[in-house]
């Protein structure tokens, strides 16, 4: 007898491994001891839109069934989840769906992720005000409490209150953990951030339990597209604000644990080069800091367009403890034997490495 349920067994798990679905692009780490964090740019192109949707919820379900084949540690989104926060009549000219629907669909398609992954938002102008980003209010905490994903849960080690006083994940902080890499802390910051949410940053980056950490900073609006230039100013009424110059001025550069920059938020219609940027610079201890734009929202048909054709970016932090290598890919083009061969943008400014200094024990 226990030999026929052990034939069965055998025999149901040949089934099982003759029917399982065969992926037409299968990424892998290039080295097995690697861990991966995932990038997406603003999705607000594929919340807009009902035929774009599908999209995200695409991207999403790749980042969950990649979690054990690449490592990964994070999904992190550089904000602008939806088009419009708060705006019930749908502008038929840039999208046909109610802001609660956008919300109700991004909520939906990172629900693939919960209790799996952490995902880590830098909220974005549109999440804020009514259309665009010009008053305080924000749905985020909403849709996006904390007690939602077990994956935050002591992972999500600092949070500070938003503009309207409700403490959320718009500005908290996440740690991770790697034989390789040590402590890691990643930052997360609202649209525009006002100065007391980088001093609290920064008092993070400073304590005694964060100083020997590399932080990773993720926040919406920092580099310009192409020229990678910081931003200034900009046209909104929102106040008080800090944007790209005042964030390198005011945390980033007297931060030396601070190595990497991640942003979104600007972009135009072009080539895929005016979708992103990157920078290196050296902070006030001398350390080089890595600052990278990600936004594709206008990839695939510009600001009316598919969204992004799926493209995302895979940062796989090598077991040197030192080397960031960035690959981007499209899972859209990847699920499919026919398109898989434009999944994959390897020039100079799509596929390189970054290099991240080990930090010292203390600082003096």
């Amino acid at each position: 007898m226990r030999n026929v349920l052990f034939s069965l067994i055998l025999a149901l798990c040949a089934v099982t491994q003759a029917t399982a679905q065969q992926r037409a692009d299968q990424q892998r780490l290039s080295n097995l001891m690697s861990f991966s964090m995932i990038l997406m740019g603003d999705p607000q192109g594929y919340t807009k839109y009902g035929c774009n949707q599908p999209l995200f919820d695409l991207c999403t379900a790749w980042c969950a069934d990649n979690i054990d084949s690449l490592h990964i540690k994070a999904v992190m989104l550089t904000g602008d989840l939806v088009e419009q926060n708060d705006n019930l009549v749908p502008n038929r000219a840039m999208t046909d769906q109610t802001s609660r629907q956008m919300w109700q669909w991004a909520s939906q398609c990172l629900k693939r992720l919960d209790g799996k992954v952490p995902y880590i938002i830098a909220t974005g102008n549109h999440e804020y005000g009514y259309t665009r980003g010009d008053e305080p209010t924000t749905h985020f905490p909403e849709y996006f409490p904390i007690e939602r994903n077990s994956a935050w849960s002591g992972c999500v080690v600092a949070t500070m209150p938003n503009r309207q006083g409700v403490n959320s994940l718009e500005n908290a902080a996440y740690e991770f953990d790697d034989p390789s890499w040590g402590k890691l802390l990643v930052i997360a910051t609202e649209w525009a951030p006002r100065s007391e949410v980088l001093d609290w940053a920064k008092k993070l980056c400073d304590s005694e339990r964060f100083r020997s950490h590399r932080v990773i900073l993720i926040t919406h609006s920092f580099l310009k597209e192409r020229t990678a230039e910081r931003t200034a100013s900009e046209p909104y009424r929102i106040s008080p604000a800090n944007y790209g110059q005042d964030v390198w001025d005011k945390l980033v550069f007297c931060c030396p644990n601070i190595r990497l920059v991640l942003c979104g938020h600007t972009g135009k219609p072009g080539d895929f080069d005016d979708s992103i940027a990157y920078r290196k610079d050296r902070n006030a201890a001398g350390k080089t800091v890595h600052q990278m734009m990600f936004n594709v929202q206008v990839l695939g048909g510009g600001w009316e367009g598919n969204g992004g054709d799926g493209w995302l970016r895979i940062l796989e932090f090598m077991p040197d403890g030192q080397t960031i290598k960035v690959r981007t890919y499209s899972p859209l083009f990847g699920i499919s034997p026919t398109t898989r061969q434009f999944a994959h943008r390897t020039g100079p400014n799509d596929q390189f490495d970054m290099k991240i200094e080990k930090e010292k024990n203390s600082r003096k």
